[in-house]
């Protein structure tokens, strides 16, 4: 089945949401809050799923 590269986009779009949204629910948690680590540990981890989802749709395109 063909990669629809729409809808990737439309997935990188929510994707960006989502990461800022988290970004702003952690501004202001301290360094040492467990749950603020928790948060910028998953902050980083969409950063890296959206890279990753960049080069599939790079591909999908070529």
């Amino acid at each position: 089945m063909p990669v629809d590269v729409s809808a990737l986009g439309s997935i990188h779009s929510s994707l960006d949401d989502v990461i800022d949204r988290l970004r702003q629910q952690t501004v202001g948690l301290d360094d040492d809050d467990e749950i603020g680590t928790e948060l910028r540990e998953v902050h980083r981890q969409l950063i890296t799923a959206t890279r990753r989802l960049e080069k599939a749709q790079r591909r999908a395109r070529s």
